[in-house]
């Protein structure tokens, strides 16, 4: 078959007819890969869901990777793309085609051998080599980072030959998400250089949405840190509001959401997602990632049914723990009333037994009055010649000077103990 003839095929397609247009587009590549021959068209779009010429030749370099997943492919396809796809929608093309290709081929990772002998035929090539090791090494690092091997990766990125020669193209955003994914998951390299490095494609003004997803994915992988699920769930919500159509990064968001606790908003993200992943696909596993989805929306059920009964577990401690408090406090109260009544009992014991010391110290001097005046009474009274006159007054003024005595003494006893009483 003929270059015309491939496109001919092409330009008959219905493009309304989506399995019509699917069904052509995989026959034409089918062709071409087994008559050896490139897509000799040009792609004028990425529009992957109705442009015939760029679907037959997505299909067709697939194939290509498929049957010899190597970065010397990767170079092949790179100069094709530079050939025959406009710059409008190289960018675009060249990113998807770069990673999709590596998600469907992260089986069979290159060794450093044969990175360096495929490098060193890309290196030696014309002048679009810093072009081709760009596309290879994107296609090399999407295989590690599908693979989720973050200290390969980093390496890869930051001393491989294959990466160095892509000059310029190493300050792009697309290259720096790569370097903060990598760096997200090293244990060898810090949370704060690794979100530097993220902020940094984040804010590139040549941001696209797969540098968008790659720097998703590495927050989402990343060795915990203080502020993970917060800074995943606001970035996240950020591509939603880019790409509300984008199934992808609502399943981030539902993720961000589920480890900041929002388990209701997060339900609510991962059910959109389900919604808007697509039936079919050629290029990644859409069964796989309904699996991941669907796994994902059962922890988020899991967590929120425990977080249901976890507050009410909460709540119950929180009643026990007032109602205890309320006895604590009432048992306090009713010891200090006792105390009170206790301290009360005891002062006027005290008071009362000092009151009946004082009362026996006036008795005794009292008795000790009483006693003196009678013993004196009974010496003038029978010794003497005293008239019975003088007897009756010197008993009169021995009682009066003995009863002053005695007053003295309880009146003296009273006045020392009055402030005590008091």
């Amino acid at each position: 078959m003929d270059s015309g003839s491939y496109a001919a095929r092409l330009n008959q397609v219905v493009v309304s007819d989506s399995r019509e247009l699917d069904r052509v587009c995989e026959e034409v590549a089918l062709a071409l890969h087994r008559d050896g021959t490139e897509p000799p068209f040009d792609v004028v779009s990425s529009d992957f869901a109705a442009d015939p010429y760029l679907i037959c030749a997505d299909r067709y370099w697939r194939l290509r990777l498929l049957e010899r997943p190597s970065i010397r492919t990767a170079a092949a396809c790179s100069l094709w793309i530079s050939a025959h796809v406009s710059r409008e929608a190289r960018v675009e093309v060249l990113e998807k085609w770069a990673l999709g290709y590596a998600f469907i081929t992260k089986d069979s990772v290159e060794s450093a051998v044969e990175l360096a002998q495929g490098t060193e035929e890309i290196v030696s090539g014309d002048t679009s080599a810093g072009d081709v090791a760009y596309f290879a090494s994107l296609y090399h690092a999407g295989k590690l980072r599908s693979d989720f091997l973050f200290e390969e990766l980093h390496r890869f990125l930051d001393a491989s030959l294959l990466a160095l020669a892509a000059g310029t193209h190493r300050q792009s955003a697309l290259f720096t998400a790569l370097r903060s994914f990598a760096a997200f998951g090293s244990p060898a390299v810090t949370a704060e250089h690794a979100v530097g490095l993220l902020d940094q494609a984040w804010h590139s003004a040549d941001r696209t949405r797969h540098v968008v997803d790659i720097c998703l994915n590495g927050i989402q992988f990343a060795n915990p840190f203080d502020g993970h699920g917060e800074l995943l769930r606001d970035r996240a919500a950020e591509a939603v509001r880019d790409h509300p159509g984008d199934h992808m990064f609502h399943f981030r968001l539902a993720t961000g959401l589920h480890m900041t606790g929002d388990h209701d908003a997060a339900l609510s993200s991962v059910d959109t997602a389900l919604r808007l992943l697509p039936a079919v696909g050629s290029r990644g596993s859409h069964k796989l990632l309904q699996e991941q989805y669907l796994t994902k929306r059962e922890v988020i059920v899991e967590g929120r049914q425990r977080a249901a009964l976890d507050a009410g577990h909460r709540q119950r401690l929180a009643d026990r723990e007032a109602r205890y408090q309320e006895r604590w406090a009432r048992s306090e109260e009713e010891m200090r009333r006792r105390d009170a009544q206790l301290s009360s009992a005891l002062r006027a014991s005290e008071e009362s037994a000092r009151a009946n010391h004082v009362r026996a110290v006036e008795l005794v001097a009292l008795f000790s009055s009483v006693i003196a005046f009678a013993v004196g009474s009974l010496q003038v009274t029978l010794t003497g010649d005293f008239s019975l006159r003088d007897r009756l007054l010197l008993i009169g003024a021995w009682g009066a000077a003995h009863a002053l005595f005695a007053l003295l003494v309880i009146g003296g006893t009273w006045l020392i103990t009055r402030p005590r009483r008091a």
